[in-house]
This record gives C-alpha cells, structure tokens and sequence, in this order.
C-alpha cells in the first residue's frame, strides 16, 4: 500500500503544479497561489479539527514557519517558470530541490553513500543541459533562460521547506501544514494587494481550488505511504511528480522538446531518484 499512497501523491502533486502552471499563464502568479493556498488553508482547518492536534513545541513552529515562507517563494518562482517556460523541462529541474537537504548534510558532517553521490552529478548534468535551451529568437532564448532560473530558484526554495518542515513534522504533520499557510497567505495578500492582480473567477476559480486541495490531499497521502512502506522506495516514487506534469503538458499543451531537453529531463528524474534511493 505504501508505493500505491506515494504514486497517488506525487500524481496529485504533478497535477496540481500542472493546474497552477496553466493558469499562471492567464492571471500572475501571486493571483494563482492566493488562490491555491486559501483552498488548501481551508481544507486544512477542516482536518485539523477532525484530528485534533495539539499545538507544536516552539522550535516545531518556528521551523513550520521557516518552512513556510521558502515554500511560498519557491511556489512564485516555479509557478512562473511554468508560465514562462517549457513545463517538461521546468518541472524536473525544480525536482531536484531534494538534493540540498543532502548537501547540507555533507556540509554538517554526513558522508553521502556513492549512489547519492551519483544523483547529485546526474541531476546537475540535467539541469546544465536543460539550460541549453536554443532559439533562433533572441527573446525566446532569453525567456527560456529565466525559465530554468526560475526552476533552480523554486528547486532551493523546496529544498529549504523539505529541511524545516522535516523537523516541524516530528511534532505534527497537520499543524506544519497549517502555519506553513499561516504565513503564506498574508505575504500572498500584501503582495496582492499592491499589485492589483485580478483574481481567478468562474471556472478557473474551481480549478485552482481543485489545485490547492489536491496538494494538500498529496502530502497527506505521502505521509500515509511513509507509514505503509519503506522510506527508500515510497521516497523515489514520491519524488518523481514531475513526471504528471510533462505528460499533462504533452497531452494537454502538445509540448514538444528536442532530444537534447529531454535527455535533460531524463538525467534530472534519474539524479533525482537516486538522491532518494541513497
């Protein structure tokens, strides 16, 4: 049951980014998450008071606020990147955030085994070949550039909420999720407000709530295969969401790359799954 929950979050989640991306290419970014994270907050609330949680010890909320407020920034930046750029080659790359919790372990005394070590020269090796991006359009090419920009910015940022809500969620899951919202939305809404973006409406308005509570339901289902199977094996299958997302992409947006790309996409997945098997 373990890989069953796993393969269902990270489906849940590549939609969910696919839904956001699409839309972030009709109202801003900020807009978009609004959106996402006041449909997630509520459906939150509604699970907090099935379950009953108490509240976190200082440190976890500290940390589930931390985690809070990279993951929002990463979210903008990776929103936006789809946006932008090509969602099949974005995606992967802001999936190899999974590798800096690794780096800052080596960097506090860890020793990574040989295979994480592999992961984490096949995933730079695709995020460097999916940077290689070529038009004949000067501003094409510049877009796609900021586009893989965007995706290493998101990547760090999902790197920095995967190490705080790590420690947030020794304490409570549920909770880790909730201040992460907590704080979100009123940066979202500050930002929001000065800017002036429409918000969605009508039917995108439902697919964007769709979006904020399926990313909630995925990171509840992970947490279910972490308690049914082995973290090596739930943790790969968890890790691969982007995969969701290229093939929406291909078979809603008719996306096509060129085979260097995807060989780029190819080699981040790979490193990616590595890093989660080591």
């Amino acid at each position: 049951m373990g890989i069953v929950f796993a393969l269902a979050a990270s489906a849940a989640w590549g939609s969910a980014d696919f839904m956001g991306g699409i839309k972030s290419r009709t109202y801003s970014a900020i807009a978009v998450l609004f959106t996402i994270e006041m449909s997630g907050l509520v459906l939150a609330l509604v699970v907090l008071a099935v379950v009953q949680d108490p509240f976190p010890s200082t440190r976890a909320t500290l940390c589930a606020i931390g985690a809070g407020a990279a993951g929002i920034i990463a979210l903008a930046a990776f929103y936006r990147a789809l946006a932008i750029g090509t969602m099949s080659i974005v995606a992967p790359i802001s999936a190899t955030g999974v590798a800096l919790p690794v780096i800052v372990g080596i960097a506090t005394g860890d020793r990574p085994s040989p295979v994480v070590v592999s992961g984490l020269v096949i995933t730079t090796l695709g995020v460097i070949l999916a940077s290689r991006e070529v038009h004949e359009d000067v501003d094409q090419a510049a877009v796609a550039r900021m586009s893989v920009v965007l995706a290493l910015l998101a990547a760090i940022g999902f790197g920095t909420y995967f190490i705080g809500a790590d420690v947030a969620a020794d304490d409570s899951v549920i909770w880790t999720i909730l201040l992460g919202r907590l704080v979100a939305i009123p940066l979202i809404g500050g930002a929001l407000l000065v800017r002036g973006a429409t918000l969605p409406r009508g039917g995108d308005l439902v697919v964007l709530c769709i979006a904020g509570c399926g990313d909630l339901i995925a990171t509840g289902l992970y947490g279910l295969a972490n308690t049914h199977g082995a973290l090596s094996i739930v943790s790969v299958v968890g890790s691969l969401y982007p995969i969701a997302t290229i093939l929406l992409a291909r078979a809603v947006l008719h996306e096509r790359v060129r085979r260097v790309q995807a060989a780029s996409v190819f080699a981040a997945l790979t490193g990616v799954a590595l890093i989660a098997v080591g």
